[in-house]
């Protein structure tokens, strides 16, 4: 399970665990959007989580607080991406010019790239919004592999020391 900042690298991280593990990967943005920026309505969007959350195996990206207990849950090994908030407000206004107007690889058919301010005013205050909060349930864990990584560096760290057995 990977959380944290927009703008941190979850999506980009999924990606490469992805590539090494071949665990499913589900990015949950690809789940909750719908055309034009639609939400996916509480009621609809709970039953999609537990169903992901309830697979055998998955590498699952995203943050969405009101599912996180169902996740935290069954994941067996959360990384936490606690970058700093001037990198990810960096990161995503570069992936803004970049990608405005298109559809990123991560996020489903029909949510163009835009500059939202109050997208960016989320980016701006995750960590002291909503920082403490990550760090005291993951404190409250058992039983679980937690990785809180800092920077590009320490992902790059984490991912050259992965000591990963895949039965046939």
């Amino acid at each position: 399970m990977i959380i944290g900042c927009c703008g941190a690298g979850k999506s980009t991280l999924a990606r490469r665990l992805h590539a090494i593990t071949d665990l499913p990967l589900y990015h949950l943005d690809q789940y909750y959007w719908k055309e034009n920026w639609t939400e996916t309505p509480k009621e609809e969007w709970d039953p999609i989580v537990a169903e992901l959350a309830s697979k055998e195996e998955w590498i699952i990206d995203g943050n969405y607080g009101g599912t996180l207990h169902s996740r935290l849950k069954r994941a067996d090994t959360i990384i936490y991406l606690k970058y700093n908030t001037l990198q990810c407000l960096a990161r995503v206004t570069k992936r803004v010019l970049k990608y405005h107007g298109k559809v990123r690889p991560d996020m489903p058919a029909g949510c163009r790239e835009r500059f939202d301010f109050e997208f960016f005013h989320y980016v701006a205050t995750y960590n002291l919004v909503r920082g403490k909060s990550i760090k005291n349930k993951l404190d409250k864990l058992n039983g679980k592999r937690i990785f809180t990584l800092h920077s590009d560096k320490e992902v790059d760290k984490f991912i050259d020391n992965l000591n990963i057995t895949r039965l046939p």
